[in-house]
């Protein structure tokens, strides 16, 4: 009888060596789970919006690598239609994503967004767009990454200062000891516009440089409402007007265009000044056209998003090397551009 076991013994442990379980070297790892994540964009054609979506493509695949998971985006586009991202923000959540970061169109419809993520369980990261703080305390699956606006009007001052010192007739062309100004407004009720639009002129103040402003306008944060509303200012205003400061580079760049078409020498137009640092902002400051930009860092954005955004997908707590303020927030510093550091930037930074 012991026999006939120890033969049983000896036939069950060659059984066992030669299963695949037991061969590891043969064994294949099971497929890699897929993260699901979807990003809904205000508007996908806004310049610095598509640059900031293409660098979350490119954080995504980092982490693939770095993570051995599968990261699925999937974009919508807003339109600039709150009602429409409403429902694509809702699609996601029904079809079990992961997680879902938010470009909103209307800071103010952040609440609806929050509720119906919290009621699925999905944690959402906005970006670009920050909601009311508020808003950001209903839930603490809820999150914001972006950059302080309140810095990248306060460069916009510094800039047009340092030129104003550098060579003050440049700048105060008919030397009435003020700059005459005008500003081109994103949109109505846009937070970074408000402040961008603020503490731009807050910053030349307070350095005791006085300014009056002729104008001011929205153009939507684009860049042909830029030139309409540029070229009937030249129009009104000729050689009185100095410098326009842009809550973007889009709208600069659309102001540049119909100064440019006004057939202004460039020492007698006014100097424009932008915020985010796109290829066609970075390449205006290098030839001289725009006198300088607020870097908003769309790569550091980006990847902030897809490092927060896959520990939040997969339950996790955010890595404490975001650093977070204000509760659920992390922002980005801007950097000044101007001419003399313009070539690094283009060259990566």
């Amino acid at each position: 009888m012991k026999k006939i076991r120890k033969a049983l013994v000896c036939v069950l442990a060659l059984l066992a060596a030669a299963s695949p379980a037991s061969c590891s070297a043969d064994t294949k790892q099971e497929p890699v789970q897929t993260l699901k994540v979807g990003v809904a964009a205000y508007r996908k054609d806004d310049t610095f919006i598509s640059t900031l979506c293409g660098y979350l493509e490119s954080a995504a695949k980092k982490l693939e690598k770095q993570k051995k998971v599968k990261i699925a985006l999937n974009f919508a586009d807003g339109q600039s239609n709150q009602s429409l991202q409403n429902d694509q923000v809702e699609r996601f959540l029904a079809r079990d994503y992961s997680a879902v970061c938010v470009n909103l169109v209307d800071r103010t419809a952040a609440a609806y967004i929050i509720d119906k993520a919290k009621k699925a369980g999905v944690p959402v990261v906005f970006f670009n767009r920050e909601p009311v703080e508020e808003d950001l305390h209903i839930w603490s699956g809820a999150y914001y990454v972006g950059a302080d606006a309140v810095l990248s009007g306060r460069i916009q001052g510094q800039i047009v200062a340092e030129a104003y010192r550098r060579d003050p007739a440049r700048v105060d062309r008919n030397r009435d000891g003020k700059i005459q100004y005008a500003m081109l407004e994103g949109e109505q009720g846009h937070q970074d516009s408000l402040l961008r639009t603020e503490y731009s002129i807050k910053y030349l103040t307070e350095a005791g440089i006085r300014v009056q402003k002729l104008a001011s306008d929205t153009a939507n944060w684009q860049r042909a409402q830029g030139t309409a509303k540029m070229t009937q200012w030249l129009r009104e205003y000729g050689g009185r007007l100095e410098v326009v400061l842009c809550n973007n580079d889009d709208m600069a760049l659309g102001a540049i265009d119909a100064i440019k078409s006004s057939g202004e020498t460039p020492k007698k137009s006014p100097l424009v000044v932008g915020v985010d640092g796109t290829k066609p902002g970075l390449e205006a400051v290098r030839s001289g056209s725009m006198l300088g930009t607020a870097l908003n860092d769309a790569k550091r954005q980006a990847d902030a998003i897809m490092e927060l955004t896959y520990a939040v997908g997969n339950g996790q707590k955010a890595p404490p090397s975001l650093h977070f303020q204000q509760g659920n927030s992390i922002y980005i510093p801007y950097q000044k551009i101007t001419r003399e550091n313009v070539a690094q930037f283009q060259q990566g930074g």
